[in-house]
């Protein structure tokens, strides 16, 4: 009742072909060709350049996002603190009703 009912594998009914042989065509060589050089592109650009209130708004934008993701996480972790507290407290409760019987 237990073992799996495994399925049989049928045997082949009527003719079968015997396994044909495979012919390998023998492998050429191709005549390989250097890739050419890169070539150095110029851009038409210029280069980014930090002025000092640049180098200042990015280094408070930085800090102001530090701060941001550190308040949600402390207000994450002070959530599930309060909701163990409560569940504790309930807990608590509960056990002392149940006593009581």
């Amino acid at each position: 009742m237990f073992r799996p009912k495994l399925p049989t594998m049928p045997q082949p009914t009527g003719l079968v072909a015997p396994p044909t042989t495979v012919e390998s065509n023998p492998v050429i060589p191709a005549v390989t060709v250097p890739a050419p050089a890169p070539v150095a592109s110029t851009s038409s650009r210029p280069a980014v350049q930090l002025t000092s209130g640049g180098t200042l708004a990015l280094v408070g934008g930085g800090a102001a996002v530090v701060l941001v993701v550190g308040a949600v996480l402390v207000s994450m972790l002070l959530a599930v603190a309060v909701t163990a507290a409560s569940v504790a407290v309930c807990a608590v409760a509960v056990r002392s009703v149940l006593k009581d019987r």
